[in-house]
C-alpha cells in the first residue's frame, strides 16, 4: 500500500476528463452527505466538469435517488445516475425474459426497474419464471426467502429452469458506524444451499450485472464520449477490481468498506491513488 501515491479529489478532476464516483462509502451513508461531497458535487456541477455517480443498486430509481440526494445537499441530476437495476433491461432481452414472470425482492422502486425492463413483476407466493433478488430490504426477510427457496426446490426437482439475477453483487455496505448486508450476500446464501442440492447442475447461480461486472463501466463510457475516466470507490472487489478489469484508473477512498486501513495483496484488486477523504 505504501508504493500506491495518495491524490487529492481536484488532482484528479485536473488529470482525468470525467469522474465516475461511487455512492455509498464515498458520497453518502444512511444518514446524509459524506464530509466534502457536497463541496465536491458543486464544484464539478459550476466547473462544468463531467462526472457519473455510478452504483450497485436496484433499489431506487434514478430520478428518486436525484430526489433524495438533494436532501443531502448534493445536486445530482438523474440523468448523471447510472445504476445495476437499469442493467436489468439488457438482461431480459438476452435471457428471453420479456413479458416473463419475475419474482421480485426488493422496494417498491425494484418493481419499477423491472416493469421498466419489461417483465412482468409477481410478489412472493406466485408462480414466478425468474428471480430479481434486487436489494434486501422492502420485505419480511426470513419469511420470503423460505417462501422462495422452497418455490426454486420445487421447480428445480421437476427439471425446470428458473434464471436467477442479482443486479447488487456488494456484500457489505457502510452503515453508520458498522456494516450493513446487501442483496449480494442473500444470494450467496441461495446459490449455497442450490449447489449443495444440485451439485451436477450449472444453472443455479446468480447471473450478476453490477460493479466488477463491466456493463456499467461500459455504460459510463458511453456516457462520458471517451476520455480518460477514473473510478472513485470505497470497495476493493468491486469499484476498484471493475476499474482494473475495464482498463481505468480508478482511487480508492479510505475510510469506507475497504477501511482507514486496506488489506491491498499483490495480485489483487489495486488502486492506482488512495484518496483520505474527498475533502481536500
Amino acid at each position: 500500500m505504501h508504493d500506491i501515491p495518495s491524490l487529492s479529489v481536484s488532482d484528479l478532476a485536473e488529470r482525468y476528463d470525467a469522474l465516475l464516483l461511487d455512492a455509498y462509502g464515498v458520497l453518502v451513508s444512511l444518514d446524509g452527505a459524506l464530509p466534502g461531497a457536497a463541496a465536491l458535487i458543486d464544484r464539478l456541477n459550476r466547473q462544468g466538469k463531467p462526472y457519473w455517480l455510478v452504483s450497485n443498486t436496484a433499489a431506487r430509481l434514478p430520478e428518486h435517488a436525484a430526489a433524495r440526494y438533494r436532501g443531502f445537499g448534493l445536486d445530482i441530476p438523474a440523468e448523471r445516475i447510472l445504476t445495476s437495476g437499469m442493467l436489468l433491461g439488457p438482461c431480459f432481452m438476452t435471457s428471453g425474459l420479456t413479458g416473463r414472470r419475475i419474482l421480485v425482492l426488493g422496494p417498491e422502486d425494484s418493481l419499477r426497474y423491472v416493469e421498466r425492463a419489461g417483465g412482468a413483476p409477481v410478489p412472493p407466493g406466485e408462480d414466478f419464471d425468474a428471480l430479481v433478488l434486487a436489494d434486501q430490504a422492502g420485505f419480511p426477510c426470513v419469511e420470503t426467502l423460505d417462501q422462495v427457496i422452497s418455490s426454486l426446490i420445487e421447480q428445480l426437482d421437476a427439471g425446470g429452469t428458473v434464471p436467477l439475477i442479482l443486479p447488487n453483487p456488494d456484500l457489505v455496505y457502510p452503515k453508520g458506524r458498522g456494516y450493513g448486508i446487501t442483496a449480494g450476500a442473500l444470494a450467496v446464501m441461495l446459490e449455497a444451499i442450490l449447489a449443495r442440492r444440485y451439485p451436477d447442475r450449472d444453472d443455479v447461480a446468480f447471473v450478476r450485472l453490477g460493479k466488477p461486472h463491466p456493463a456499467l463501466f461500459e455504460a459510463a463510457a458511453r456516457a462520458a464520449g471517451g476520455g480518460r475516466l477514473v473510478m472513485i470507490g470505497d470497495q476493493l472487489e468491486t469499484d476498484i477490481l471493475g476499474a482494473n478489469a475495464f482498463g481505468i484508473d480508478s482511487a480508492l477512498v479510505l475510510g469506507g468498506v475497504a477501511g482507514r486501513r486496506p488489506r491491498i495483496v499483490a495480485g489483487g484488486p489495486t488502486p492506482s491513488y488512495l484518496l483520505a477523504s474527498l475533502a481536500d
